[in-house]
Parts: structure tokens; C-alpha cells; sequence
């Protein structure tokens, strides 16, 4: 009777071991925007010595275009906005690790970060453009480069776009590069180089810091767009940043923050398709 008992208790016992149909299934980890929404928090990924796009001013506060921009999104979609200070050259790790939501300061799109990140719309265009004191330097080509002296940073995207132009040879020999853009223009001013080759966003930054002195010409070296990296499959984050973005156009509060590090409303907001 006492084993006829035991049997009869294990028989009614519920199955909730591994497998067994009582086992509850693991929450889904949540992902995008509602990921970014459970926390309140998006955590941007930036290197800050990037002037001016996120740098410390000379208090060690974290300031910059991108930094204003990224700011006023967050308030937009009611988040609050963490700068998290980054390895570049580790920015995808970071970024695939979730130690932070977004890469967010200058990010130039290439085909690679196409294939390896969600990214928003294109939001400026940071050719590398050729500036001058003196109007009466002209570029309206490439090849009218052999004409002047040319000066810019060394081991710059300037330098880099500048090598890899199968028209280098022309003017090759008239460069001279120095250890900063501020060398480089001091050195135009005191008429020792005609010109200097920069990438936009430092260029017009440094300008608007001048009273807008130098002229820009017309010739430059093609588009290096910045857009915003999300993992990826964070596509729903990338379409909240990309209707913010939009909002902020709209309202002109990007006009406004484009002219106060620019001097000028350079802010476009682009799909990949059109």
C-alpha cells in the first residue's frame, strides 16, 4: 500500500524541468527604439577632441556641433542624452556591445558602415573645400591648384583625398603641410601659401571664429557625407533619430545651431536613395 502511494504522488507530479511544458520562456531583449525608450537614456559614442563637432572647450566641457544637435534630439524624443567618450578605432565594438546606442560625431558613411551599421539619413556634407584670404585665388578645377601654394594639416582627410586624386602629380610639389589648420592659416595670412585644403566642417568653423575672412572656392574634392551609426538591427531607433533630425530642420533650431558653430546654415538632412 505504502509503494502503491509513492507511485501515485510521482504521477501528479508537474513536469517543470528542462524542456517541460511549464517552463516559462525567457522575456524577448528588447531592441531600438524600445530599448532606448525602456531606459530613457541614449548613450552617444563620440571622440571628444573632434573640433568642432565634440570637443572639450577650455573649462573641459563637452561642447560641439554634433553635442548641441544630438541634444536637442534627445529632447525631442524625450530621452535623456549621455556623451560616452570612445576608442575610435574600437567604435563598432563599442557600439556592438552596447556600452553605447549610437555613434554620433562626424561619422563619415562608407560602404563598409552601410554593411555593418543602421545609419540615419546624411545630415552634412564635409567635402574637403579649398579657402583663401585673397579673392583673387581662383579654383574652379583641380588642376588650377598648380597655380598656388597650397597649405594644410598633416595626416589630414585633406591630405589623404589630396593623394589619392589622380591629378596629385600637378600640384604635388606646392604643398606644404603643417602640424595644425591654425599653422597652416596663419601661415596664408602672412602670404607665405596662397590657400589651404580642409575638410568643410573645420574650415567653415574656423572662419566663422575669423569674422569670416576667408573666402571659400569653388572647386572641391567630392562629398564625405556624416550620418548617425545605430546597430544593426536598431532600425527603429535610426527612424526616431531620422524624424528628430527632420523636426529640428523644420523648426530651424538646426539652422540655428549650424550658424552659431559655422556661420552659416549647412545642415541637410538626405536618403541614401535619393
Amino acid at each position: 500500500m505504502i509503494l502503491l502511494a509513492l507511485i501515485l504522488m510521482i504521477s501528479v507530479i508537474p513536469m517543470t524541468g528542462c524542456g517541460g511544458a511549464e517552463e516559462e520562456a525567457a522575456p524577448a531583449e528588447l531592441t531600438g527604439w524600445e530599448y532606448i525608450q525602456d531606459k530613457g537614456e541614449l548613450i552617444v559614442g563620440l571622440d571628444d577632441t573632434f573640433a568642432p563637432m565634440g570637443f572639450r572647450d577650455e573649462s573641459g566641457n563637452l561642447v560641439g556641433f554634433d553635442v548641441d544637435m544630438a541634444n536637442a534630439v534627445g529632447e525631442i524624443l524625450g530621452v535623456t542624452v549621455t556623451f560616452q567618450p570612445i576608442d575610435w578605432d574600437s567604435k563598432q565594438l563599442e557600439l556592438d556591445s552596447k556600452r553605447i546606442d549610437c555613434i554620433w560625431n562626424g561619422l563619415s558613411v562608407t560602404p563598409e558602415r552601410l554593411e555593418s551599421m543602421s545609419m540615419s539619413k546624411m545630415y552634412l556634407n564635409n567635402c574637403n573645400i579649398v579657402m583663401a584670404f585673397n579673392p583673387e585665388v581662383v579654383v574652379t578645377t583641380e588642376e588650377d591648384l598648380a597655380n598656388y601654394k597650397i597649405g594644410t594639416q598633416a595626416d589630414s582627410s585633406a591630405v589623404t583625398v589630396m593623394q589619392a586624386s589622380e591629378n596629385y602629380g600637378l600640384y604635388s610639389a606646392n604643398i606644404s603641410e603643417y602640424r595644425t589648420f591654425d599653422e597652416a592659416i596663419l601661415d596664408m595670412e602672412a602670404g607665405r601659401v596662397d590657400c589651404i585644403v580642409v575638410d568643410q566642417v573645420l574650415g567653415e568653423y574656423k572662419n566663422s571664429k575669423m569674422g569670416n575672412k576667408l573666402i571659400t572656392c569653388e572647386f572641391n574634392f567630392g562629398d564625405d557625407f556624416f550620418a548617425i551609426g545605430c546597430r544593426k538591427a536598431d532600425t527603429t531607433l535610426t527612424d526616431k533619430l531620422n524624424e528628430a533630425l527632420q523636426t529640428l530642420i523644420d523648426e530651424g533650431t538646426a539652422a540655428e545651431i549650424s550658424n552659431t558653430w559655422f556661420g552659416k546654415d549647412i545642415v541637410m538632412l538626405k536618403g541614401y536613395d535619393e
